[in-house]
């Protein structure tokens, strides 16, 4: 076939659940493609097999430095590489504090993060003179190549300066871009697999009919023919990834937050709201506006497309899930277009709203009083920081006041935060219904 003979070995650094559903069904799982006109079952059966970095870390790194692994792509989220990204990203260097960077600094030859584990494979491969596999983040990041690259540059530069000059000269880091909503298991989900295929698939995997990913053609040692699957091979991915994250992502923190607090379980729950519905559609045509014109690109075409994609009733996409990690996600999709909007002079209402949205989520408490946890990797400064704030003044000071998250042209501009504030008052004192059902009123 096209694809040639390329197969994956999977790795879960942290958890063991992934191996243990995969592994006794030879790698095997079921692809469900929810669409509304009906479900459609596949199996995959592209995975040879995963490794439990928890069980066994050697395998990890002796994998990545077997000749005959090629590429190796990365989906750990934002938070897990440990690198500094309030620095550009071709500039951005690892957070010594991050707890894996520090344990695989200290002992870079067991790594036990991302970075560590990158290096100390690559080191091996360099020692026995086997070229360099490529490097494929695919976590939702802008610049996502580019800042691995610095990033994995600077954590073995800190070991060993000559291993880093060889990492920069020849280890390839194309960026990409991944689009396909993908909601996390559930029992039911298991259960309905069962019913389809005629067998227990423990690792199924639901998404919708979409799917879009955009990749830097730069790769050292070949790659399999994913065009044949619909991936598009480009010179600069950047256009694409801003298309992304700035109306797809930054639509769904909005939809997160403010649907979530507003009772609404699904994504598509809150597209079912006509108000709610009118502030995403205001806020991806706004974060738009902040895009420069791409050929072949059609803006108000991709955000008609995500309306219906949200809506699907096929898929259900907790908007609970897609609240976590705040602190990392909405610099790249609520922050920056923000900024672009505030130094042009456009109207900041919607992306104000957004963050209105995420401050009041971040109480860590709803309206009846019942705690949720807030799955930030900053939640302790974001209790302590709202803990002392009685004001939505105040709050919006103590969480505009963490360090990294609100670039200077944002956190330093009164208009900014008096619109923040203003939002944020009605929130607190009506409730995020009434909140959202104002807010639509003037859009």
């Amino acid at each position: 076939s096209a694809g040639g003979d390329w197969r994956i070995t999977g790795v879960s650094l942290r958890g063991t659940a992934v191996a243990d559903a995969l592994n006794p069904q030879d790698g095997r799982y079921t692809l469900l493609t929810q669409g509304p006109d009906g479900n459609r079952a596949r199996i995959i059966a592209s995975v040879a097999g995963v490794i439990a970095a928890a069980r066994d870390r050697a395998a990890v790194v002796a994998a990545l430095a077997d000749p005959a692994i090629r590429i190796v792509s990365l989906t750990v989220t934002e938070k897990a590489y440990g690198i500094d990204r309030a620095a550009a990203p071709t500039t951005a260097g690892v957070d010594p504090a991050h707890a894996a960077v520090a344990a695989d600094l200290a002992a870079p030859r067991q790594p036990v993060g991302a970075l560590g584990v990158l290096v100390e494979s690559l080191r091996r491969r360099r020692a026995a003179n086997v070229p360099p596999f490529t490097v494929l983040c695919c976590d939702n990041l802008p610049n996502n190549g580019a800042m691995l690259r610095a990033g994995t540059v600077d954590f073995a530069r800190r070991i060993d300066p000559g291993l880093a000059d060889w990492l920069d000269r020849h280890v390839a880091f194309p960026s990409t871009m991944v689009d396909r909503i993908t909601p996390a298991p559930t029992p039911a989900l298991l259960a309905e697999v069962a019913g389809l295929i005629g067998a227990e698939d423990k690792a199924p995997v639901a998404t919708e009919d979409f799917t879009q990913w955009v990749i830097e053609d730069r790769f050292s040692q070949g790659r399999p023919d994913w065009q044949a699957g619909g991936a598009l091979f480009v010179d600069d991915v950047t256009p694409f990834e801003d298309m992304k994250l700035r109306m797809l992502n930054g639509a769904h923190s909005l939809i997160a937050y403010a649907g979530y607090r507003a009772g609404c379980t699904y994504v598509r729950d809150a597209m079912a709201r006509p108000d709610l519905r009118r502030l995403v559609e205001r806020h991806m045509a706004a974060a738009a506006a902040t895009l420069d014109p791409t050929p072949g690109i059609d803006l108000a075409a991709y955000a008609g497309d995500l309306v219906v994609r949200f809506s699907n009733p096929a898929i259900a996409h907790e908007t609970y899930q897609i609240a976590m990690d705040g602190t990392e996600k909405l610099p790249q999709r609520i922050l920056a277009p923000a900024a672009i909007t505030l130094e042009r002079g456009a109207d900041i209402t919607p992306f104000a709203f957004a963050v209105a949205a995420w401050m009041h989520y971040c109480q860590g408490r709803d309206d009846t009083g019942t705690a949720y946890d807030l799955r930030d990797p900053r939640a302790p400064e974001i209790a302590a920081a709202v803990s002392t704030a009685t004001t939505p003044a105040d709050t919006v000071a103590a969480l505009m006041a963490l360090p990294g998250v609100f670039p200077p042209a944002l956190a330093d501009c009164p208009q900014w935060r008096a619109a923040i504030g203003g939002q944020l008052a009605v929130m607190r004192d009506r409730g995020m219904t009434a909140a959202i059902d104002q807010a639509a009123r003037a859009a």
